[in-house]
C-alpha cells in the first residue's frame, strides 16, 4: 500500500513512553505505527531530525475565543493560528465572553457559523449553565456541546451570571439524566465578599482579595454536589493546592470528579510578580511558590489530571497597563501559543518527561470530552501531529505571537521547546493558506 504521508521519528512520544517509530497516514488518519526502519511507501515522506520529537497534537479544552461579539479581544482566526503555532490541534471554546454567550441553541449555531471558515485547527464548544436556562441544556447537549460551564461567583461579564449552590445542584441533577458533564469555576462569592477589597497596583492586595479559602469552599461544594447527584464534575483551573486533599478523597471515594490546572499556576509565583504588572492578573490568582510546588505534586500524584491554557485575552485598555490597577484590570492570561513550551520548561526541571506532558496536555483533555481520536498517536485516530525540538530555546517576544493582542506575562521569559511544524489530519498547517479546521461535536450522540 502507498500511504499519503509517512513520518519517521527517532523519538515518538505518546502518553505511555518514547520510542523510534514510523507513522503512516491515509485519509487523514493514522493507518500504521511501525518500527523506525519499517519499509513503507508514501506520496510524501518526512524524516525528522535527530533533535526533533514527534508528539500527538495537543488538546486545549479551556479557551476563550470571544467570537462573536468581542472579536477585538481575540477571534477564531487569531486564536486558532496561535493554537497551531503552539502545537495545539484541537480547542474547545468556552461559552462566555462572546456575545451572545453559548447558553441556547441559537447562540451555539451563531458561534458555529462564525468559526466555520476561520478555524486553522479543530474546534468544539462548551455550553453554559446560567440561571434560567435549565430548559436549554438538553437541546444544547443534543446539538453536540461537550458539557456545561458554570460560575459560583460573578464571571466578569453581565451576560453570563453565576449559579447559587441550589441552582448548581439542580443543574447537576439535570445533567445526570442527560449523561452530561458539568465544569465549574470554583470560587465562593461569600468568601470573596468578606475578603479585603483589592485596590491599586499592589499584587499582594489583589491576592488577598481572592484567598485560597474561596477556592477551597467552592471545591467542597462542587464535590458535595457530585456526591449527592452522581453528576460528572470537572473543577476548572485549580490554583489553591489546599484543594488537593479534598479532590484526592473524592477520587478515592469513587466520585466522578476531575480537575485541571494551567501553565501560569505552574510557572509563576506571587512573590515574583511586580506591582502594577497587570498582565499577570487572572482569577483565581497566581499564588506563592510553595503553593506552586504543591500543584506540581498534584500532577505527579494524578489528583490533577490535565493542564490547559484558560486562554482569556482582552484589549490592552482593559488590562490597565498604564495605571497598573489590579482591581480594575481584566483578569485573564493569554498563553494559547505558549502553553507547551511553558509547561515543558518547568516539567523537565522537576524531573518529568515528555510523556507526562503529553498525558496532561493531549491524552487526558481529549478523554475528558470523549474525543477518542484525538490526543494520541494510534491507528484509527486523527493524524494530528506535532514536531517539537525539545531542547531549543526561545525568548518570548509578544510581537511574534499570533494572539490578537500581544499582552503576556511571559514577555521576555526564556522557555524550552520550539514547535517546528503542526499537522492536522495528516496535512501540515499553513497559517498563510485557507483554514482547514473542522467543527467538532460530541461523539456519543
Amino acid at each position: 500500500m502507498t500511504y499519503d504521508l509517512v513520518l519517521r521519528a527517532r523519538r515518538l512520544v505518546d502518553h505511555d513512553g518514547e520510542r523510534p517509530a514510523t507513522v503512516a497516514v491515509a485519509g487523514g488518519r493514522v493507518a500504521l505505527v511501525a518500527s523506525y526502519d519499517e519499509p513503507v511507501e508514501a506520496t510524501e515522506v518526512v524524516e525528522l531530525g535527530a533533535d526533533q520529537v514527534l508528539l500527538p497534537g495537543l488538546v486545549d479544552t479551556h479557551v476563550h475565543v470571544n467570537d462573536p461579539g468581542r472579536t477585538a479581544w481575540e477571534g477564531f482566526a487569531s486564536a486558532t493560528r496561535a493554537a497551531a503555532a503552539g502545537g495545539v490541534t484541537t480547542i474547545v471554546d468556552m461559552p462566555l465572553n462572546s456575545i451572545p454567550p453559548t447558553v441556547d441553541v441559537p447562540a451555539l449555531e451563531l458561534k458555529r457559523a462564525t468559526a466555520l471558515s476561520q478555524a486553522f485547527v479543530d474546534v468544539g464548544f462548551w455550553g453554559g449553565a446560567v440561571p434560567g436556562n435549565l430548559a436549554d441544556l438538553a437541546p444544547l447537549w443534543e446539538r453536540g456541546v461537550f458539557g456545561f460551564k458554570s460560575f459560583l461567583l460573578p464571571s466578569g461579564v453581565e451576560e453570563f451570571p453565576p449559579l447559587d449552590r441550589l441552582e448548581l445542584a439542580v443543574v447537576a441533577a439535570k445533567l445526570v439524566r442527560l449523561g452530561g458533564l458539568l465544569i465549574v469555576h470554583a470560587e465562593d462569592s461569600r468568601v470573596i465578599e468578606a475578603s479585603p477589597v483589592a485596590a491599586g497596583a499592589h499584587y499582594a492586595d489583589f491576592l488577598a482579595s481572592r484567598p485560597r479559602a474561596a477556592e477551597n469552599v467552592a471545591v467542597a461544594d462542587v464535590v458535595a454536589v457530585a456526591r449527592a447527584t452522581g453528576c460528572r464534575v470537572h473543577v476548572l483551573h485549580v490554583s489553591s493546592a489546599e484543594t488537593l486533599a479534598l479532590l484526592a478523597r473524592a477520587r478515592a471515594d469513587g466520585l466522578p470528579v476531575s480537575a485541571e490546572t494551567c501553565p501560569h499556576y505552574l510557572s509563576f509565583a506571587a512573590e515574583e510578580i511586580p506591582d502594577g504588572a497587570t498582565p499577570y492578573k487572572c482569577c483565581p490568582p497566581i499564588r506563592e511558590a510553595a503553593n506552586r510546588d504543591r500543584l506540581w505534586e498534584g500532577l505527579r500524584d494524578g489528583v490533577i489530571s490535565m493542564v490547559v491554557s484558560d486562554h482569556s485575552p482582552s484589549t490592552p485598555d482593559l488590562k490597565r497597563l498604564e495605571s497598573g490597577d489590579f482591581a480594575a484590570a481584566w483578569g485573564g492570561i493569554s498563553s494559547l501559543q505558549l502553553g507547551l513550551a511553558a509547561v515543558w520548561t518547568e516539567a523537565r526541571a522537576r524531573g518529568f518527561g515528555l510523556p507526562d506532558v503529553v498525558r496532561w496536555m493531549a491524552r487526558n483533555p481529549a478523554d475528558l470530552v470523549g474525543l477518542r481520536g484525538k490526543g494520541r498517536i494510534e491507528v484509527g485516530g486523527d493524524a494530528d501531529l506535532v514536531v517539537l525540538d525539545p531542547d531549543a530555546e526561545l525568548v518570548v517576544d509578544p510581537r511574534a505571537l499570533h494572539h490578537k493582542n500581544p499582552i503576556t506575562p511571559y514577555d521576555g521569559r526564556r522557555l524550552c521547546g520550539v514547535v517546528r511544524s503542526t499537522w492536522l489530519r495528516g496535512r501540515k498547517v499553513d497559517l498563510e493558506a485557507e483554514p482547514r479546521g473542522r467543527l467538532l461535536e460530541r461523539q456519543d450522540r
